[in-house]
Parts: C-alpha cells; sequence; structure tokens
C-alpha cells in the first residue's frame, strides 16, 4: 500500500467550520504514542525510513514507512500489521534496536469521499492536518497527490503550505 499524504500547519478552529460546510464526516477521535525505532546497523534518517509501535486504545501497531517518493508530499510504503506493543519492543531491544523518539498528539478523524482528513495536536509541536489517500499502483501518485492539493485549497492552503518533515523529526529537532 503507497500512502500519499500531505501535512500542514493548520489552526484547528479555522479548519473545523470548512470540514463541516464540506460535509466531511468525523470518523473517531485517538489518542495516540508513537515509539520510533533506531536500527542498529542502518540510519533510517539517511535511508529516510520509519520503524514505529504506535499504541493507541489498548492496541498497538507496528508500522514500517519507506523514503519518501516525491519532494512535495510525504508519500510512501506505509506497510502495518497489529503487535503486542511491549513484547515488540522487547524483541527489538533484545535486536539492537535503540528508542529514537517519542510523539504524542490527540487525532481527530474525517472523511471527506474518499480523502481521510486528520487534526493532529502534538503535544510539544501544536496543530496540524493531514490529507491522505491509499493507493495500490505508482502511476496514480501524481493524480492523487494533485487530488489533495485541490481539497486543501478549499481551506486556503497549497502545495506551498506542505510539510515533509516529519513528527518525530520535528519533536527531535526541539529537543536539541
Amino acid at each position: 500500500m503507497i500512502e500519499v499524504e500531505v501535512k500542514v500547519k493548520a489552526d484547528h478552529s479555522k479548519i473545523r467550520p470548512i470540514l463541516e460546510k464540506i460535509g466531511a464526516s468525523k470518523i473517531g477521535v485517538e489518542e495516540q504514542s508513537d515509539v520510533y525505532f533506531a536500527a542498529p546497523y542502518r540510519n533510517f534518517a539517511k535511508t529516510d525510513e520509519a520503524l514505529r509501535i504506535r499504541s493507541l486504545g489498548g492496541q498497538a501497531v507496528l508500522t514500517y514507512k519507506g523514503p519518501k517518493l516525491d519532494k512535495v508530499s510525504k508519500t510512501r510504503v506505509e506497510l502495518e500489521t497489529p503487535v503486542d506493543g511491549a513484547t515488540t519492543a522487547k524483541i527489538f531491544h533484545s535486536l539492537g534496536f535503540q528508542e529514537a523518539g517519542t510523539v504524542h498528539k490527540k487525532r481527530d478523524i474525517f472523511r471527506a469521499g474518499e480523502i481521510t482528513v486528520c487534526l493532529d495536536a502534538v503535544e510539544g509541536l501544536g496543530e496540524f492536518l493531514e490529507v491522505e489517500l491509499d493507493v495500490e499502483d505508482e502511476k496514480d501518485l501524481k493524480s492523487s497527490r494533485d487530488q489533495l492539493f485541490k481539497f486543501l485549497s478549499q481551506f486556503g492552503l497549497s502545495e506551498t503550505d506542505s510539510i515533509r518533515t516529519s513528527y518525530l523529526e520535528m519533536v527531535l529537532e526541539k529537543r536539541n
């Protein structure tokens, strides 16, 4: 699965009325805690990859994110599977993986047609808007990305507002 994703800094109080106006459906709210891992044999920052365990609602999901596939969005291959978070972390530590950082956020999730809309309040970073589409084939990347930027234009946002930096990178930058 390829996740075509665009993230922008956004004031949620200005985004919510527009979501309501366009008829977006609220799917739910999640409190997410993401623990990212650094591999002992490769530098994920250099390879532009990520490995994390996301905890939410008493469940955990292991996610691998491949390198970004373009220069304007956060589009990448994303693989996920449910796991026992504590056991998976112990396995990683036993194999020499180290925790690289943690990101805590509250995510309000909406659906606008086939687009998933996330309003993220990220601890220590502020408010963001993420829009995403899942595609099977790389030939659909450009049209999907164009669709997301067209959607964002309803909020007065454009491609120049796109942030490719991950929340983890932002948290680590702020910490240093």
